[in-house]
């Protein structure tokens, strides 16, 4: 059985995500980071972290073992954070499959946040913060965006159990975040 509870947060690129989990985490939870494993991966390939080779792996590790495979490596990890924490924080869902798993593995337990943001405020905060993974112009943005979407992303927003709108302040969406956190704590 388990002893903690996991919140899984899903939303396109530049969406909110990232500062949910960190919202949340300072409130308590643990993390993990989906991209960790994909980074992971394309660094024992020796290759370089950038949009590209994320991308690129990203897709190669779905092609060739399904959906859910980033979810499957993730939850031997979701399950050690949860033996420290009360709360574990999935970040960067991507796809149906990934929540079903999830689910299978957390059952009544797991719970999806939802993060939207319309295409013009997430290009534009992807512009201000220059992540390496991130799109450098509006094709390779929006290239993003469907290889993202061909993975079930759109499908998993529509499977939350809570959905934020994010076009306000940080403020705002911390604000959320932490009323979602404190529902699912209780």
């Amino acid at each position: 059985m388990t002893q903690f509870s996991a919140i899984g947060v899903v939303g396109l690129p530049a969406s909110g995500k990232t500062s949910v989990v960190e919202a949340m985490v300072d409130l308590g939870a643990s993390r993990v980071r989906m991209g960790s494993v994909v980074w992971k991966e394309a660094k024992r390939r020796g290759l370089k972290i950038n949009e590209e080779n994320v991308g690129k792996v990203a897709n190669e590790l779905r092609n060739r073992e399904g959906l859910d495979v980033i979810a499957r490596r993730c939850i031997p990890i979701v399950r050690k954070e949860g033996r420290k924490s009360k709360v574990v924080v999935i970040d960067g869902i991507r796809g149906s499959e990934e929540v079903k798993e999830f689910e299978e593995a957390f059952d009544d337990y797991f719970y999806l946040v939802s993060v939207d943001a319309s295409e013009g405020t997430r290009f534009s905060r992807i512009k201000a913060r220059g992540r390496r993974d991130d799109s450098s112009n509006w094709k390779a943005f929006q290239e993003k965006n469907r290889r993202e979407l061909k993975w079930g992303l759109e499908e998993a927003m529509k499977l939350a159990d809570f959905m934020i709108v994010n076009e306000g302040t940080l403020e705002d969406l911390r604000a959320r975040a932490a009323e979602i956190f404190e529902k699912v704590v209780g």
